[in-house]
């Protein structure tokens, strides 16, 4: 059984937590690994028609540049992962959706993180108030399905919670429209 020695916290940010522990493998080996400890976050993959979605162009500067990527954000901890996705849709689309269907969830970078992504589906939507964060810069595009499929082939989706949520969705998409 793997067991923790010791836990410490490197840094606390404003929203995750960098953190190096000191375990007991399985097989003797004792070894330090530093993980970031994350609240969560929703995802979700807006139908705006029968064959319509909503991409984001959204600048991130870790990357230097803009990323296409479907509307996310991160929990505030406290909230369920659908509130989050909702408020995260209307937040940075201007969109509220009637219809919400959960696709899956994913673990993007297992090495050293634990966060965890809800996606969901969202339909019929209708315009809203959209409330970006203050250092939020990004564009608001309907793409056809298809296209937005396309566009990972490319390369010019290249945010993995995007792929996840896009392949999570082609089911959903094919038995619907």
């Amino acid at each position: 059984m793997i067991k923790v020695i010791n836990t410490i916290t490197r840094h606390q940010g404003r929203t995750f937590k960098l953190i190096s522990e000191k375990i007991s493998l399985d097989n003797g080996v004792t070894t330090e690994l530093d993980i970031i400890r994350h609240p969560g976050a929703s995802a979700i993959v807006p139908m705006v028609n029968k064959d319509e979605i909503i991409l984001l162009k959204q600048y991130r500067h870790a990357v230097g540049g803009y990323l296409w990527e479907i509307p996310a954000g991160t929990s505030d901890g406290a909230e369920e992962p659908l509130f989050c996705a909702q408020r995260e849709l209307t937040e940075e689309t201007g969109f509220i959706a009637d219809t919400w269907d959960k696709l899956g969830k994913i673990v993007p970078a297992p090495g050293y993180s634990d966060e965890c992504i809800h996606i969901f589906w969202a339909s019929d939507m209708t315009p809203a108030e959209q409330h970006l964060d203050a250092d939020e810069i990004l564009e608001v595009h309907k793409v056809k399905f298809e296209d937005a499929l396309n566009m990972i082939h490319t390369g010019a989706i290249r945010d993995s919670t995007t792929i996840a949520g896009l392949c999570l969705a082609q089911n959903r998409f094919k038995s619907k429209y």
